[in-house]
């Protein structure tokens, strides 16, 4: 017995939405039909009335932290995949700063096993470039690729030495692996958590420059060209960061990045004070950053859009800005803000924000996904874009409460996903 998904309001090339009836069977599309053409026999299915709602191949999101092993107080494997198909998520990429850190393959295959047995949506864990993350010495990358991570990051730290940047990505380009960086010069940054700007003026803290981002992007992008890896940049913040990797895209050099929607939708003026839900790495930049990557992300300079969910314990957050983890969460609100902000108010269109979570995650990252195709693997969201309520976090599927958008009225907000031909989550 498969699923008929009827009336679905699916976005076509032309930014319209046509309606179809999708079929469902096993983890593959079978059928996708005009519902001008009539209702298809469903004797024998499951129906869903799609009728009003918009229908999206499943989000993929490349950045996420789902903590386990290690940190299991704050996310895990299970909690943190519920949590993404809440969000209308089936494909999550997660990041290796868990401890064990995933630099080894029995730990590679710890998350696979984990994510196999108690996920609801398909994981795809990074491994480290380096052993513990410290930048001293590459991990194993063949042995590593062979257990299935889809790239090498240390996110969380950037990788301070030029040298061990460059052999990881001569190393990786070998192989046909991409390197995916989390830019930060250390010296720039200690013992600051935010931005250097208005806020930081105004309470006389130590800023973090944009300068601490932007000298490893143009650094990184100098030893790509010259590796011919494929350079992914990480949660783009910083109005340098975009001109740097615009530049280099103009000189054919294999470079993506990435944004997330806090750093798309607030800037430092915004923190309201000293309260750890705003505090994230990299922090809110200034509004000419919002703007610059903004610009970024309609021109192709900036290829995706990620969530960076990161949670973390209300105990942790409450340990005051000083103390407190940077980070905060994203699955269950991604899409919401960004649909409310920039495209029920007609300055993005709703084609160019479900390609920049689906399709064009996928084609970064060679992923034969992210798309609502005959043949194509089952992995679809259901997502009402009238329906207005509030970011509440004690309704996340999250453990973790951490986020500054608590209280924001938002539409589009997903009902239904399928992963795999599968229901994983419903509103219902």
């Amino acid at each position: 017995m498969g699923i008929w998904i009827l009336n679905a309001q699916v976005v076509a090339a032309s930014n319209e939405l046509a309606k179809q009836h999708i079929l469902v069977e096993g983890n593959t599309i079978e059928k996708i039909v005009d519902a001008a053409n009539g209702q298809p026999d469903t004797a024998g299915h499951t129906v869903i009335d799609a009728a009003g709602k918009l229908v999206t191949p499943g989000l993929i999101d490349m950045h996420v932290h789902l903590r386990e092993p290690g940190f299991e107080h704050k996310e895990t494997i299970a909690t943190g995949t519920r949590s993404a198909a809440r969000g209308g998520y089936t494909t999550i990429a997660c990041m290796p700063n868990t401890r064990p850190i995933i630099d080894t393959v029995d730990t590679v295959k710890y998350v696979l096993d984990k994510a196999a047995t108690e996920g609801v949506v398909r994981v795809l864990p990074y491994g480290c470039i380096t052993k513990n993350e410290l930048g001293r010495e590459l991990t194993d990358f063949d042995a590593l690729k062979e257990a299935g991570v889809i790239g090498y990051t240390d996110d969380g730290v950037g990788v301070q030495s030029a040298q061990m940047m460059k052999d990881a990505m001569a190393k990786a380009a070998s192989i046909g692996m991409p390197v995916i960086a989390h830019c930060e010069d250390n010296t720039l940054v200690e013992g600051a958590w935010v931005s250097e700007g208005a806020f930081s003026k105004k309470h006389g803290l130590k800023g973090i420059p944009n300068e601490s981002e932007a000298i490893h992007v143009g650094r990184d992008v100098l030893l790509a060209e010259a590796t011919g890896v494929h350079y992914h940049v990480c949660h783009v913040s910083t109005e340098q960061s975009v001109r740097l990797i615009r530049h280099a895209k103009q000189f054919g050099i294999k470079v993506t990045a990435e944004v997330c929607p806090h750093h798309l939708l607030l800037s430092d003026e915004d923190i309201p004070g000293m309260d750890a839900n705003w505090k994230m790495n990299p922090p809110l930049r200034t509004p000419r950053d919002v703007q610059a990557c903004i610009e970024g992300l309609l021109d192709g300079t900036i290829d995706i859009i990620v969530t960076d969910h990161a949670p973390h314990s209300e105990e942790e957050k409450a340990r005051g800005v000083d103390l407190a983890p940077f980070g905060i969460v994203g699955f269950e609100t991604a899409f919401p803000l960004l649909y409310t902000k920039f495209v029920a108010t007609g300055q993005w269109t709703l084609q160019f924000l479900v390609e920049k979570m689906t399709s064009l995650p996928a084609q970064v990252f060679g992923l034969s996904l992210g798309t609502l195709e005959v043949g194509k693997e089952a992995d679809i969201a259901i997502i009402d874009l009238e329906s207005e309520k509030e970011v509440n976090p004690e309704e996340f599927a999250s453990k973790g409460r951490n986020t500054p958008f608590t209280g924001w009225k938002l539409k589009g907000w997903p009902t239904l996903t399928i992963f795999g031909g599968k229901v994983v989550w419903s509103e219902a």
